[in-house]
Order: C-alpha cells, then sequence, then structure tokens
C-alpha cells in the first residue's frame, strides 16, 4: 500500500479503530521478533514496515488529542 492511501486510511479511522489497529500491530510485531531471534523467518522488510505504520497510527492520534496550554 502507498503511504498516501496508509495515511488516509488511518485518517478516516476513529479513535477506537486507530487503537485496535495499533494494539494489532503491536501484537505482530512482537511474534515477528520473536521468529526473527529464533531463526524461523526472515521478515526485516515486514518488520521495518509494521514500525512505520504504528508511528503513523501514534502520530494521527497525537495530532486529534487536544493541544494542552501551560
Amino acid at each position: 500500500m502507498k503511504k498516501r492511501e496508509e495515511l488516509d486510511k488511518y485518517r478516516d479511522m476513529g479513535e477506537d479503530e486507530l487503537r485496535s489497529e495499533a494494539a494489532r500491530l503491536r501484537e505482530s510485531l512482537f511474534r515477528l521478533n520473536f521468529k526473527l531471534a529464533l531463526g524461523e523467518v526472515d521478515a526485516v522488510k515486514r518488520i521495518r514496515q509494521e514500525k512505520k505504520s504504528l508511528a503513523r497510527i501514534e502520530t494521527i492520534a497525537r495530532e486529534r488529542q487536544p493541544q494542552a496550554k501551560s
């Protein structure tokens, strides 16, 4: 999926959907890292993509939070 399409998809999601997608990505990353450590899979590219997707989701969630005035 192209970066722009992915961003649009995440921006169209609601808060609950974003949280569930972030949780799914964290679980997937955990499993991929575990498999990589055991030497079962060579999924470095997929790990990298999922890390970026998770960072995009967290950035969008942070943008939606109201700015705290100090």
